[in-house]
């Protein structure tokens, strides 16, 4: 066993090419290279991997068909249980979820699951398959708000229920936080629509444009539909609340990377620019934090601050994204805040006050505060900041739907089975947790699809 402690590497654009490309950084897995990967798959008897996974995969039989290089069947299994193989081999944080289970990390590294489940998804592509025939109709009509990955898993499931699935989204593609939060070098477009592909192949309809809340309303939806689930994500941006934010070149992160994801502002040939800084502070430490530092290193700034108010090992974004920013050149001002943003005679952005932060005592979760040091204060030179505060969830849906109960950050309020308070109607995601992860939200997408399914069949 000592020869396979350590995984199969996947090969990445080398730092110095991708620090100026929106090019995906990392390149995947060949055959060979997949194949050797799985075979250090243990196939415990617990299965500990398979408990770790939202949506269910069945890990130890994927894999196992990885290593007898049957990719079809492979394939097959995971696509049964995951609707966006392609996505979650990309972003899902597996270092928290299956991996953080498996058996083989105990003593080394664990199985490279997320990288086998790309290359599956990959391949199959590749060879041009589908994931199956159309389920039989029931009759049954579901709305599903959102195209994210808790409506596309919701829809998806549905689906394969034999349900007729319309999909509401707000915006002009399909995909959520796919298509506008998660840049091109992490997460390729290309695979966000070819998931929607094959989704609507297997019977999802879309309607992009539609405000719900507005255009239409979920009491109108209702009206034609048995039953509705919100999906709709968290997109309210938070900010610190200090003096200067108004200022000309402080952004939202959420702001920033639509532009540049749903919008292409980096590319010439789009009439949707975004100004070029030349030194840009993110504030906040997790992964949206690390692609927006990523984006403005793209764009041409020559130096890229993260402003985190605690340390290294209190980073929330996923270790390989800390360790490819920090292989790009992204600077980490790390146990220090904002307290200040300062601008120039033309109300732009000139630099960030900022004081040092230090360690205080621990709160009842055993996490310990922050406060800063007095006279620790320093300025960050910095011609823009991107607050990367975590979001809230959108309040037009609640303040449009009657009886559609939420807590006072404006998530909305589900049981067990992820119904609201309003009939007929379910919820789950960011809408209901804030802003989380995309395989929870699908795993939430999945659970509220069987709600719904029993929900139904109860009204027979």
């Amino acid at each position: 066993m000592a020869e396979n402690r350590k995984r199969v590497p996947m090969a990445e654009r080398p730092a110095a090419e991708r620090a100026r490309s929106f090019e995906e950084v990392a390149l995947g897995y060949t055959a060979e290279e997949a194949r050797q990967e799985a075979e250090r798959c243990l196939h415990c008897k617990k299965r500990p991997c398979t408990g770790g996974c939202p949506v269910g995969v069945p890990i130890p039989e994927f894999v196992g068909k990885v290593a007898e290089g049957d990719f079809a069947a492979a394939y097959e299994l995971v696509r049964r249980a995951n609707a966006l193989p392609a996505v979650c081999g990309r972003v899902c944080p597996q270092e928290n979820q299956c991996e953080g289970q498996c058996v083989r990390g105990n003593k080394g590294e664990s199985v490279a699951i997320g990288r086998l489940e790309r290359f599956v998804a990959d391949w199959a592509a590749e060879q041009g398959l589908t994931a199956g025939e159309k389920a039989a109709p029931n009759g049954h009509r579901v709305a599903v708000v959102g195209s994210g990955p808790a409506g596309l898993s919701c829809a998806g499931e549905l689906c394969a229920l034999g349900y007729s699935v319309t999909v509401f989204e707000l915006l002009h593609k399909v995909g959520g936080v796919l298509s506008y939060g998660i840049p091109e070098f992490r997460l390729p477009k290309s695979i966000v629509e070819r998931e929607a592909t094959q989704l609507a192949a297997g019977g999802v309809e879309f309607v992009t444009n539609a405000v719900v809340g507005s255009s239409v309303t979920v009491d109108e939806l209702l009206d034609e539909y048995e039953a509705v689930f919100l999906g709709s994500g968290a997109g309210l941006p938070n900010f610190l609340g200090i003096p200067g934010e108004n200022l000309l070149g402080v952004y939202s992160a959420n702001e920033y990377l639509t532009r540049i994801n749903l919008m292409k502002a980096y590319r010439s040939d789009y009439d949707t620019p975004v100004k070029h800084h030349r030194r840009v502070a993110v504030v906040g430490g997790g992964n949206v934090a690390m692609d927006a530092a990523r984006c403005a290193l793209r764009l041409g700034a020559e130096e890229v601050s993260i402003v985190y108010r605690r340390g290294m090992e209190e980073l929330p974004a996923r270790r390989e994204e800390v360790e490819h920013a920090m292989a790009e050149g992204i600077r980490f001002r790390l146990l220090s805040n904002p307290v200040e943003v300062l601008g120039d005679e033309k109300g732009r952005v000139r630099a960030l006050r900022c004081a040092q932060m230090t360690y205080g005592e621990s709160d009842e979760s055993g996490r310990r505060s922050v406060h800063p040091v007095e006279g620790s204060e320093f300025l960050l030179e910095a011609d823009a900041m991107i607050d990367a505060l975590g979001t809230n969830p959108n309040p037009l849906l609640r303040s449009t739907t009657e009886g559609l109960d939420a807590d006072r950050r404006g998530r909305i309020l589900t049981d067990g089975e992820l119904a609201t308070s309003r009939e007929g109607v379910f919820a789950g995601g960011d809408a209901v947790t804030g802003a989380a992860t995309v395989i929870l939200a699908m795993g939430a997408g999945k659970k509220a699809a069987h709600s719904i399914h029993r929900y139904i069949q109860s009204k027979q």
